[in-house]
């Protein structure tokens, strides 16, 4: 014959969350993951309704109203902090002496894992609560995988696009990034101006120190030009030796001319490579975006720029000139720039 702790045993492993409650209300025991949850408490002979609310049924208030429930599904938390809610269910035991009532954490079971760091033992065996972890388990740390494979693959098409936007030898933009600026200003109309920088006697420094040289002119002129320009501004290398600035809501004369003769000087500091002094200067050419003057054209704009560039080198070179009506550009010299 099976006595009371051979059955409560059965009790712990099959009902891990079990509780048994005298006829008065009292608890007589409990199964272990009950007691994991509240381990400081001593279960025995405390009040039932002391230690957990009644959510549903609202009517149950005594021992004889949760008696009635058996067979109802019961919806109940712990008074205390973390108020975890549980799922229940009663069996009368015979001859009035109480009630056995099995609880879950149902759909509260995440939490509570958290909660109370419970394990698969802490589980009936046959509790299918566990299959349910291990997939919610796997799931996760298949999103988790998947978001950090995104993470990738939106960090590789930011470098490609960056890249493509990117010239290589200055880090400074190139034409396409440029152009895709310009169009974006365009479109939104937003006031602008547009300069044309071209080095004075790059090819001298080609032809005489050779190519190596002429690169670290081009990354020392790209380090002065972004150190003369804000973050908001755009650097880009369109040519061997030509760039263009693009100055973000900036339209008036006197700015861009001060902007223009500080970059102009400072191009002229020579440039050390290989123990000699690399020695270029620079012109520029302005012009302004004319809204009230009907459309604005991004190659116009540059045509502009051009022409007022070419009209500083003509000028004397080391100078800055805004384009004016009439600008005309001279047959191409035999010019001292060459392509790099």
């Amino acid at each position: 014959m099976m006595n009371d702790a051979d059955l409560l045993k059965i009790m712990d492993l099959l009902c891990p969350m079990h509780a048994v409650v005298d006829a008065a209300g009292r608890l007589v025991s409990v199964g272990p993951t009950l007691k994991k949850l509240r381990p400081d408490l001593e279960w025995a002979g405390k009040r039932f309704f002391r230690i957990f609310d009644m959510t549903r049924p609202r009517r149950v208030r005594s021992m004889d109203d949760l008696v009635k429930t058996a067979g109802t599904k019961l919806h109940l938390q712990f008074r205390d902090s973390p108020q975890t809610g549980l799922k229940g269910m009663l069996i009368p035991l015979p001859d009035g002496q109480g009630a056995l009532i099995n609880l879950s954490f149902g759909i509260s079971v995440l939490e509570a894992v958290r909660d109370y760091d419970l394990t698969s033992a802490d589980f009936s065996p046959t509790d299918l609560t566990i299959e349910m972890l291990y997939l919610v388990e796997a799931k996760s740390a298949a999103m988790e995988a998947s978001r950090q494979l995104n993470l990738r693959l939106q960090g590789a098409k930011i470098a490609a696009e960056e890249q493509a936007f990117t010239d290589t030898l200055t880090g400074l933009k190139n034409r396409r990034a440029m152009d895709h600026i310009l169009e974006r200003l365009i479109g939104s109309g937003t006031d602008f101006a547009l300069m044309h920088v071209d080095l004075d006697f790059f090819k001298e420094v080609n032809d005489t120190l050779g190519h190596a040289a002429g690169d670290a002119v081009l990354q020392s002129v790209a380090r002065v030009m972004v150190e003369c320009t804000r973050q908001s501004d755009t650097v880009a290398r369109v040519g061997g030796d030509e760039f263009v600035i693009i100055f973000e809501r900036v339209n008036e004369t006197r700015v861009l001319a001060g902007l223009a003769k500080r970059l102009i000087r400072l191009l002229e500091e020579p440039v050390p490579y290989g123990g000699k002094m690399c020695k270029v200067s620079a012109s520029a050419g302005t012009t302004l975006s004319t809204w009230n003057s009907g459309t604005v054209d991004a190659a116009a704009m540059l045509h502009q720029a051009d022409l007022a560039l070419y009209a500083a080198k003509r000028a004397g070179r080391s100078q800055h000139l805004f384009y004016e009506e009439g600008m005309q550009k001279d047959e191409p010299e035999t010019a001292e720039n060459g392509v790099h």
